[in-house]
């Protein structure tokens, strides 16, 4: 039978459950060398030509580096506002709440506290997984597990619980560090020096359930994935088996290397359906070194509203691919305006390395210091140009760039009434869109009742037979679609394209 629903949880545990060490472990690497800087194990462990017949030599060196996180909650966080009525979202940061319930994850059906499983008042918590980073003891988990926490204690794969404090936190990639309280040298792995391919081996550690130092194997399934989870999604797709309370966790490759933090898991029933997402090394570290230094992170500011280049939106600027960013207009003041961007302008590339989409800009963007200065090469009427930026810092107060909603692909009749806008009182500039066909395309591309046409192929308009015009100019210039500006009634703004071939209704 089809599952028609999905849900996707964190693979965190929250309960007041008790956490089983793993065996006995060895010794890893005792020096008191800075993190990073010693590999582990000294001898790396050569990836075999073909499949390895067993993980275990990997197992045993890297194991001793992976422990249980367990945390007792702050009673504020009973405070948090959840309409759902799902206790366990409130350990969820903000923006992946939504997350949940949309897959149905707030109505007691798993989420990320886990079927069966009550919490107590005034004695909540929760339970994952982490990895320890460097000889002194810091240790990489997720935000979710931690947020929230009143005390954390970590337990190693040798069965000492141990107090740790939070370092820091970034809900926004979902990562936070802690450091081990007690001081002395303690067994830590290291990261992936590059990024593992589709296909490539992983073998998975945590402490799923409660049930510490518990191995799984699989594959990297795809890479870049974005669940919707985040403005930063880049996400690694596993099929190795992750459960709740893995979150946190490490992902290995066949050299002991980690290439990722387990974070998410899709699932119809809340257990593992060889659907699990873990956070690239390249992002974790990023943050890590950010958190360790500042215990905060600060992310490049550049200023502009950007969406997809579809290929409706290809075809209206006359591209010949479906790439980059398209810069709905650049916020007074900010980076991008000082450097001169503009509405319409199609952003290729950042520092000579190509831009796929609107997102990857973001991330791109958001990965480097504030200050740093980059040069972005762009479009505008068809010629190419370069922009030099000084990035500013993301604001935290709300008032940050936004990615809009590429326009889908649509049929060439538009299916509007039109009026000019300052005729209805709908601002001194555009054209007002007075009635819309629910059955034409324009309906099919969000524009509704109220929303005012800025501007067509680049061209300010201010009466209904202005964009007849634009239309008219386009198709005669073999244009298979024209671009057009759009503000909804809220004053958001927006690109829509529209195909061309046939008479505007």
């Amino acid at each position: 039978m089809t599952m028609t629903v999905r849900r996707r949880a964190f693979a965190s545990v929250a309960a007041a459950a008790l956490v089983a060490g793993g065996a006995a472990g060895f010794g890893l690497t005792e020096s008191a060398m800075p993190a990073y800087a010693q590999a582990l194990p000294k001898t790396p462990i050569e990836a075999p030509e073909h499949p390895p017949g067993s993980f275990a030599n990997v197992v045993d060196k890297v194991k001793p580096g992976v422990v249980a996180v367990k945390v007792k909650l702050d009673n504020s966080a009973d405070d948090d506002d959840d309409s759902s009525g799902n206790p366990n979202l409130q350990q969820v940061p903000p923006q992946l709440r939504e997350f949940f319930k949309r897959f149905g994850q707030g109505n007691g059906q798993g989420g990320p506290g886990g079927r069966g499983m009550p919490q107590q008042r005034g004695e909540r918590g929760a339970v994952g997984s982490g990895f320890i980073i460097s000889a002194d003891g810091y240790v990489v988990t997720n935000n979710h597990v931690v947020d929230h926490a009143k005390t954390v204690q970590v337990t190693l794969d040798d069965g000492r619980t141990l107090d740790a404090k939070v370092i820091g936190k970034d809900p926004k990639t979902d990562i936070a560090l802690l450091k081990i309280k007690d001081s002395g040298s303690y067994p830590y792995v290291q990261f992936g020096k590059g990024a593992p391919r589709v296909g490539d081996w992983v073998v998975a550690i945590g402490n799923p359930f409660g049930l510490g130092g518990t191995v799984t194997a699989g594959i990297v399934s795809a890479r870049g994935r974005d669940i919707g989870a985040g403005p930063y999604d880049d996400f690694l797709q596993i099929d190795a088996p992750i459960n709740k309370g893995n979150s946190g966790g490490p992902t290995f490759n066949v050299n002991g290397e980690v290439v990722g933090v387990n974070t998410a898991i899709a699932s119809p029933s809340g257990g593992s359906v060889g659907l699990a997402f873990a956070i690239p090394a390249e992002t974790v570290q990023t943050v890590v070194d950010q958190l360790r230094t500042d215990g905060k992170v600060v992310r490049g500011y550049l200023g502009v509203q950007v969406q997809p280049v579809t290929k409706d939106i290809a075809d209206g600027l006359g591209l010949d691919k479906a790439k980059g960013a398209l810069v709905d207009h650049a916020e007074n003041g900010t980076p991008a305006a000082k450097a001169g961007l503009k509405s319409g302008d199609v952003i290729e590339s950042v520092n000579g390395a190509p831009v796929n989409d609107a997102r990857d800009l973001s991330r791109r963007i958001a990965g480097l210091k504030p200050g740093t200065e980059v040069k972005l090469a762009y479009l505008r009427g068809g010629k190419s140009d370069i922009a030099t930026v000084e990035l500013g810092t993301l604001p935290t107060d709300g008032k940050v760039a936004s990615l809009g909603d590429g326009a889908s692909g649509g049929q060439p009749r538009l299916g509007l009434s039109l009026a000019p806008a300052n005729d209805v009182g709908l601002g001194d500039e555009g054209v007002a869109v007075m009635d819309v066909d629910p059955d034409g395309p324009a309906a099919a591309k969000g524009i509704a009742q109220g929303d005012v046409i800025l501007d067509v192929a680049g061209t300010s308009v201010a009466k209904p037979s202005d964009v007849q015009a634009q239309i008219r100019a386009a198709e005669s210039n073999g244009r298979k679609a024209v671009l057009m500006r759009v503000k909804s009634s809220k004053g958001q703004t927006r690109f829509v394209a529209v195909a061309l071939g046939k008479k505007e209704g």
